[in-house]
C-alpha cells in the first residue's frame, strides 16, 4: 500500500461504484474526517492519512467541507498535490489562477452534463413563455381558464446567427448557457436589460451570477422582462426576495443534471481524469485556462 500513489476524496460517489474501484485497486484512497473548512485545513497541516496525495476527487457538494479552493486552502494542503478531478462542468468553485500558481492542474466534466441540462433549459423556457407559474398558481386557486396558441409556421422556421448587442435588442427568448468565471460575471445588468425589448423572456441553466439578479428582479418589476426560468441563482442556497414573491418566475433548485445517467456519467469522467493523473501524470479534460500546461 505504501508504494502506492494516493488518491484525495472529496465527497462521495453515488453512482460510478466499478469505476471507483479500480481507482482503489492502483491507489492508496484517503478522506478527510473534518465537517468545515477550518477544521480541514487543520486536518491537512497535522499531516497524517492526507499527506503525500497526488490527485484529488472532488464533488460540488465537498464545498460545504473545504469551501472554495483558492490560494489559502491549498497552502494547507499537501505541497504533492498536483491534480484536481472536479465532477462538474462548472467550475467556479475553484480558482484556477491559484491552482496554476500551486503547479496543480484541473480538470472538469465539460460534456457529461448536456442532455439533462438541455431538457431542463428546454421545460424552463417553455414554462416561463407559458408563464406556468401563474397558471399553476390559478389552477390551485381554481380561476384558471384554458388556453391554447401556437406560433405560425412562418415564425416556427429560420435561425440566424447575430453579435451580442442585436442578439440583446431583437430577442423574445434568451437562454443563459455560459460558464462563470471573472470575464462573464454580471454579463446581464443593467445595461443589458434596457437594450431588451419589452416582454422578454430568459431561462438561465448556467451559473446565477452570470446574471445580476438585483438588476433581474427591477427588469420583471419593469415589464422589461415578461417571466424568467431559473435553474441557478447567484446567492446559492438563497434565492432573491424578489423572484420568490414575483409570481412570473419560475423557480427549480440546481437540478439540470439530476438524473441517474447523467450524474453516472460526470462521476465516470471525473474518475477518468483521475486515472489518466494517476497513470500519465496527464488529465483528459483540463479546463481551459490550463491548456497550455496539458
Amino acid at each position: 500500500m505504501a508504494d502506492r500513489p494516493k488518491v484525495l476524496l472529496l465527497g462521495d460517489i453515488e453512482h460510478a461504484h466499478d469505476a471507483w474501484s479500480r481507482i482503489a485497486q492502483i491507489a492508496h484512497v484517503v478522506q478527510p474526517t473534518a465537517t468545515d473548512r477550518e477544521a480541514f485545513m487543520a486536518e491537512c497541516r497535522r499531516g497524517g492519512a492526507l499527506d503525500g496525495v497526488s490527485v484529488a476527487y472532488r464533488t460540488f457538494e465537498s464545498y460545504s467541507v473545504t469551501g472554495r479552493i483558492d490560494g489559502e486552502l491549498l497552502d494547507a494542503m499537501p505541497a504533492s498535490l498536483r491534480f484536481i478531478c472536479h465532477n462538474g462542468a462548472g467550475y467556479d468553485q475553484i480558482d484556477v489562477q491559484a491552482c496554476t500558481a500551486h503547479n496543480v492542474r484541473v480538470s472538469n466534466t465539460p460534456t457529461a452534463v448536456d442532455d439533462a441540462t438541455a431538457d431542463l433549459t428546454i421545460w424552463l423556457l417553455i414554462g416561463a413563455l407559458r408563464n406556468l407559474p401563474a397558471s399553476m398558481t390559478a389552477l390551485r386557486a381554481g380561476t384558471w381558464r384554458g388556453s391554447r396558441t401556437r406560433l405560425s409556421a412562418e415564425l416556427e422556421d429560420g435561425i440566424e446567427y447575430v453579435g451580442f448587442d442585436t442578439l440583446l435588442r431583437e430577442s423574445d427568448v434568451l437562454s443563459l448557457n455560459l460558464p462563470l468565471n471573472p470575464h462573464t460575471r454580471h454579463t446581464i445588468s443593467t445595461e443589458q436589460f434596457n437594450m431588451m425589448k419589452p416582454g422578454i423572456v430568459i431561462v438561465n441553466t448556467a451559473r446565477g451570477a452570470v446574471m445580476d439578479e438585483d438588476a433581474l428582479v427591477k427588469a420583471l418589476d419593469s415589464g422589461t422582462v415578461a417571466s424568467v426560468g431559473l435553474d441557478v441563482y447567484e446567492d446559492e442556497p438563497s434565492i432573491h426576495p424578489g423572484l420568490l414573491a414575483n409570481p412570473n418566475v419560475l423557480l427549480v433548485p440546481h437540478m439540470g443534471t439530476w438524473t441517474v445517467e447523467t450524474q453516472t456519467k460526470m462521476e465516470q469522467w471525473a474518475i477518468d481524469n483521475v486515472k489518466m493523473a494517476l497513470e500519465s501524470a496527464r488529465l483528459k479534460s483540463i479546463v481551459p485556462e490550463q491548456k497550455d500546461l496539458a
